[in-house]
Parts: structure tokens; sequence; C-alpha cells
């Protein structure tokens, strides 16, 4: 079988690395100056865990605001917990950062986005002795464009 680097599965490990760094930055220093994070990410991502409800308004997709109130921020390997606030309804909310779309800071104009959203273990061995051809390749990384999120 023929070996081949997989860069793009490789990218989104790393950009998905640095939002797990921001968010322990934040965690545990909390936001710095103006900073603040729209996060939109897979509703039915089997690891996602939301409120009945939002996941009934949201069935797909959701994006979160990280500004002035949250509560209970804590970053793990896979993802990261935190409290919200819905129309003054506190909720708790798990996002596996594989379940994430877009990674925003319109403050600084920076941005992720995902292309395509595998729910698959990345850390799969391949059986060597296996005919069967390799995955196609994911989509590539991409900077976003913050013109969405101007009023």
């Amino acid at each position: 079988m023929t070996r081949s680097i997989d860069y793009g599965n490789l990218m989104h490990r790393a950009m998905r690395g640095l939002i797990q760094s921001v968010l322990t930055d934040v965690a545990q220093n909390g936001l710095p100056g103006g900073h603040h994070f729209f996060i939109t990410f897979a509703t039915q991502h089997p690891e996602a865990e939301l409120a009945d409800w939002l996941r009934d308004r949201y069935p797909e997709e959701m994006t979160v605001v990280i500004q002035h109130w949250f509560e209970n921020l804590t970053v793990t390997e896979d993802g990261f917990s935190i409290t919200l606030n819905f129309g003054n309804n506190p909720e708790p909310l798990y996002i596996p950062f594989d379940a994430i779309h877009t990674f925003v800071d319109p403050s600084v104009e920076f941005g992720l986005r995902f292309e395509t959203q595998d729910f698959e273990d990345e850390d799969d061995d391949e059986d060597e002795d296996d005919d069967t051809p390799p995955p196609p390749p994911r989509g590539e990384a991409e900077v976003v464009s913050l013109d969405k999120f101007r009023k």
C-alpha cells in the first residue's frame, strides 16, 4: 500500500489545537481586551451535549458567542464545556473540537473554517493488509471572511 501525507487532516488537527490553546488561556485568564468568539458547531455530532430545546431549534448547526457572560469554561483534549446565557436561561454545553465548523474572533479579524466534518475517529490505524482504497482526502482548511459577521 502506498503511504502518503494527509495534509488536510494534519491542518485540521493543528487548527483544533490552536482553538484549544486559545480557549485554555481564556479559561485561566479571562477574555483579554475586546476579544470575543463566534463558534459554529454541528449540533448533530454524537458527542455534542446541549439542551433538547436547543437541539430542536438548531437541528444541524448552531453559533454561540463567547463574550460578556459565560461560566464554567473547561477545556479538554477533545472539546470544551461552557455555560452560556440563552434569554436569561443559563445552559451548559459541551462542544467537541471536531464538531466545530467555524471559529471567529472579529475583534482582530481572525477566523478558521473547517470545510468538511467527519465524525469518525481520526486516529484509527489503517490495516496494512487491507486492499480497500484509502478514504478520499478531507476538505481543505481556510481562513474565514469576516464580512458576514459585520453589521
